[in-house]
């Protein structure tokens, strides 16, 4: 008959239910592959294959009684730490949105706007355009493996602990904010600058010929110039995307 005692079903226990509580949370809040399409299933299944294939590169776990105060503040910990991980992703994809809520002001587009089931939110078709555009490309580069490396790596950098807040005083998660405005208007002042160039011309030919319906003919052309705006610079939107999420992920590493 096979017999084991607690202290050897923690010891087994410990290695995989710390890892697998922090990617867990991160799944709850990252883009893409926590939204609502990933059944909760699903998301629990790939937090234990990472927790189950990540026992290599990660230190060693405290062995912590799970019904002990301390195994409460550790569950908190990873949590905490998982669910920031995601928040900066986020951030990442909601500096995009916010450049294409922009282009469309400038474009005269934010009358078109529906409800987004994702988000459970009002949204622009410029900015739903950029959301769509930039999950496609956060798969494409990648960008879900650097999170699951940054992830592995944070337990080096925020090693499983007796304090859950310590890592919201040392990295202050809340500054990240601002990275949704620097970044966003970073992205969309290529185009601002065409369509207040656009806007220029168009007041210079409502004083030269007072006759012409400036009203009639100025939508068309700004919309035009902004649709060519989008498809000349989209290309270029790889490089914003990538070297912001590369930043923000670099803390957790």
């Amino acid at each position: 008959m096979i017999t084991f005692t607690e202290g050897q079903l923690l010891a087994w226990l410990s290695p995989l239910i710390w890892p697998f509580l922090r990617a867990l949370a991160l799944f709850s809040s990252l883009p893409v592959l926590g939204t609502r399409q990933v059944p909760i299933p699903v998301r629990i299944g790939l937090a234990a294959f990472i927790a189950v294939c990540a026992q290599a590169s990660l230190p060693a776990m405290p062995v912590v009684a799970l019904d002990s105060p301390a195994a409460l503040m550790l569950v908190v910990q990873q949590t905490v730490i998982g669910l920031s991980l995601g928040f900066a992703v986020q951030v990442v994809f909601a500096s995009v949105e916010f450049a294409g809520e922009i282009i469309g002001l400038q474009m005269g587009l934010n009358f078109a706007g529906f409800f987004d089931p994702l988000s459970a939110s009002t949204a622009t078709a410029t900015s739903r355009f950029f959301g769509t555009t930039v999950a496609w490309l956060f798969i494409v580069v990648n960008g879900h493996l650097l999170v699951i490396a940054a992830l592995v790596q944070s337990f080096t950098a925020f090693p499983v602990g007796p304090e859950p807040f310590a890592f919201l005083h040392q990295m202050q998660p809340q500054r990240w904010g601002a990275e949704i405005f620097s970044q966003g208007l970073w992205i969309a002042l290529p185009l601002i600058t065409m369509l207040m160039f656009v806007n220029l011309v168009l007041g210079a030919i409502s004083r030269v010929a007072p006759q012409i319906n400036i009203f009639a003919i100025g939508f068309p052309v700004t919309l035009g110039v902004g649709l060519l705006g989008l498809l000349l610079t989209l290309p270029a939107l790889q490089q914003p995307f990538t070297m912001t999420l590369d930043r923000l992920l670099e803390q957790f590493r």
